[in-house]
């Protein structure tokens, strides 16, 4: 069955907020593989003018999908979310996430539309600080299988 396009430019509300730790910015560093140390030591990261450690680039995309969420199990939207893949992920960064950033994540349905027999939806996800300053914007495509 497909996604409901009526549900396309539908918005949700922010996520709870999410602390940034230091804890979370090392293993996430650790886990890409991110060797800069601004990622590790508060002291390089204020070399460079920041005021706690740097979260490397990707490191939203857990943010960006705890927003996402409320689309995905959004009932009157119709996606199954077994029949989800996931297409693409584009990410544009106005500021970097440090340790200490209190973010939420609020999306909203760009677009639906059919192809091939399957539903591509895209997401955009703006997740910003407890200033309400913007971090970054999140775009993801989801191709819902169709049926057999």
């Amino acid at each position: 069955m497909p996604v409901n396009a009526e549900v396309e430019g539908r918005a949700y509300p922010p996520t709870p907020p999410y602390v940034v730790s230091r804890a979370k910015i090392r293993e996430f560093a650790d886990a890409v593989g991110a060797q800069d140390p601004v990622h590790r030591d508060v002291d390089a990261a204020r070399a460079k003018g920041y005021a706690d450690v740097v979260a490397p680039p990707t490191f939203l995309v857990s943010v960006a999908q705890q927003g996402e969420g409320a689309a995905i199990i959004d009932p009157e939207a119709g996606i199954d979310f077994s029949r989800l893949v996931h297409g693409e992920q584009k990410f544009i960064h106005h500021r970097p996430a440090v340790a200490g950033d209190e973010i939420t994540a609020a999306t909203t349905i760009d677009r639906i539309r059919q192809a091939g027999g399957h539903s591509m939806v895209t997401l955009t996800t703006s997740i910003t600080d407890a200033h309400g300053e913007a971090i970054c914007t999140a775009t993801s495509l989801m191709v819902i299988r169709g049926e057999d």
